[in-house]
């Protein structure tokens, strides 16, 4: 089983829950809905004050899912400074990029969801959960 996914199990297990906003409230991770224009959203650490900011001018799903990425950042890599990293060739900031989005590919479509839910298909699971379609290829069955 991968890291994100484990992660994801373990969140939802100790939070009972698969929903970012609550888990990140539970941790104590603040979050602040901005005006970001194309960015959806990001991660920072502020005196050890950690915060997730989100788009306000996203659709509640689009922040959702935003929140869960955002939200594996600060589990998966809170140290890491990604404008650092774009500027350097010693990690590749995709690879990071992609864990965060496979952790809330998990987080939101859960297998427990999938299997309350047989009677749909994947793609309209996500749909309904505000899983991006591109990023379905990522849940690990």
């Amino acid at each position: 089983m991968r890291k994100e996914k484990m992660a994801a199990e373990r969140l939802m297990k100790k939070y009972n829950t698969n929903c970012p906003f609550q888990i990140a409230r539970e941790m104590g991770v603040n979050i602040q809905f901005e005006r970001l224009k194309d960015t959806l959203g990001y991660f920072s650490t502020y005196k050890r004050i950690k915060t997730i900011h989100i788009n306000q001018e996203l659709t509640e799903l689009d922040q959702q899912f935003t929140c869960a990425h955002e939200l594996a950042h600060s589990i998966l890599h809170p140290a890491v400074n990604t404008p650092f990293l774009q500027r350097s060739t010693l990690f590749s900031v995709s690879k990071i990029e992609r864990e965060a989005n496979t952790f809330a590919v998990e987080l939101l479509l859960p297998d427990y969801l999938l299997c309350e839910h047989q009677d749909i298909s994947l793609s309209q699971l996500a749909l309904i959960r505000g899983v991006p379609r591109q990023l379905m290829y990522l849940k690990n069955r």
